[in-house]
């Protein structure tokens, strides 16, 4: 008689007593007969372990949801959990009307991802296991939110990796192409259709703000994308140069500098790097620069050649400053650890010829949660810099 419940080695079962919640196909040593849904899990001397996310194919075979071996894997369950996780974020409905809801490991809900914006949310179903409770999450998150509708933005790539279908499809109701949403004394466009991930960055909304409230003088914000931090910059400072190569996302750009009656947002079409070292060569100087750059390092062998990309753009940053400016600068690479980003800062510092004193390290907003055992739910990190 087949098993239903799947068995792990005993490093699988370290794995989870040390706070992961991921077990590897290399671990498991006996699969469930069962198809992608939760699974009961086991020792190899049959101690129970709990429930976890069974996802036949996936290299992430596990993925811890409960460690009762008691529970009840059902609607109820699914509720409660959910429940919790929109509880965190109540103190943003005040400050924001966009916000992460589920930050999947983060939260408790491994694979899982739902955005709101404004009356809207946007979920992703990364795994076959988290695919197969689509119905009681769905139902789940219709009664707690009261969304008008909701989007499954299930076009990433993982999901290829776990035998699943890409696609972009409704939940319920109607999600529309563009939706206004609040971010402190912002708005801004997100495309919840379209958009990257699940419409719009939402992990820089407070260093957004940090980054607002000093600036000044002649602003520069570099891959700005769609100027989620010029309109921020743009409020304080005399003028805002907002640069990325991308002329479609300049165009969101404008249109959300026109939705904050803006007028002192200038957009430039330029490659990030050339035009750096363009400024340095010309002798330009910045009051407040802002670098918030796409993941460089995608995967661990790109790591050193993002690191060398870091340090130049960060470099040129540093010599751009005028005397007492301010440089916001981030990574959300998670391959470029918290450590290797400061030491990429104080090897661009030392190479610069000034003297950069640290204001502030930032990282992740409470509706992104990173859990101490779980690293790969921490992957942003940024320094507020200030230049003599």
């Amino acid at each position: 008689m087949k098993e239903s419940h799947a068995v792990v080695s005993q490093r699988g079962a370290r794995r989870w007593q040390r706070g992961h919640p991921w077990i590897f196909r290399s671990d498991v040593v006996r699969a469930p007969a069962a198809p992608p849904g939760a699974v009961p899990v086991r020792d190899q001397q049959g101690r129970e372990l709990g429930w976890a996310l069974w996802s036949p194919v996936s290299e992430i075979s596990l993925r811890l949801l409960d460690r009762d071996p008691g529970a009840r894997i059902d609607e109820a369950w699914w509720h409660g959990r959910l429940r919790r996780s929109l509880e965190r974020r109540a103190p943003l409905a005040g400050v924001a009307d966009a916000f992460r809801l589920v930050h999947g490991e983060g939260d408790g809900l491994p694979s899982l991802v739902v955005d709101r914006f404004d009356r809207w949310l946007v979920a992703q179903f990364l795994s076959a296991g988290i695919e197969a409770f689509r119905g009681e999450i769905v139902s789940a998150l219709r009664a707690l939110t009261g969304a008008d509708g909701a989007l499954a933005r299930n076009d990433a790539s993982v999901r290829s990796r776990e035998g699943l279908e890409r696609a972009v499809e409704p939940l319920w109701g109607e999600v529309p192409q563009e939706v206004a949403v609040r971010e402190h004394d912002v708005r801004f466009l997100a495309a919840p259709h379209t958009g990257q991930k699940t419409g719009a960055f939402l992990d820089q909304r407070e260093n957004r703000v940090l980054a607002g409230s000093v600036a000044r003088g002649r602003a520069l914000d570099v891959f700005s994308y769609h100027g989620s931090f010029a309109l921020h910059l743009a409020r304080r400072a005399e003028s805002v140069t907002a640069v990325d190569s991308s002329a479609q996302a300049l165009a969101r750009a404008s249109q959300n500098a026109a939705l904050n009656e803006l007028h002192n947002i200038t957009l430039v079409e330029a490659d990030a790097f050339e035009f750096l070292r363009a400024q340095e060569q010309a002798g330009e100087r910045y009051d407040t620069i802002v670098l918030d750059p796409p993941a460089f390092a995608k995967n661990k062998p790109s790591l050193e050649g993002a690191v060398r990309g870091y340090r130049e753009v960060n470099l040129r940053a540093m010599r751009l400053l005028a005397p007492g400016g301010m440089l916001y600068t981030a990574s959300c690479s998670y391959h470029l650890t918290k450590a290797r980003f400061l030491e990429m800062l104080q090897d661009a510092a030392a190479d610069s010829g000034r003297r950069i004193v640290l204001r502030a390290l930032t990282g992740q907003p409470l509706d992104h949660p990173e859990v101490l055992t779980v690293p790969e739910t921490g992957y942003l990190k940024g320094a507020l810099l200030e230049a003599d």
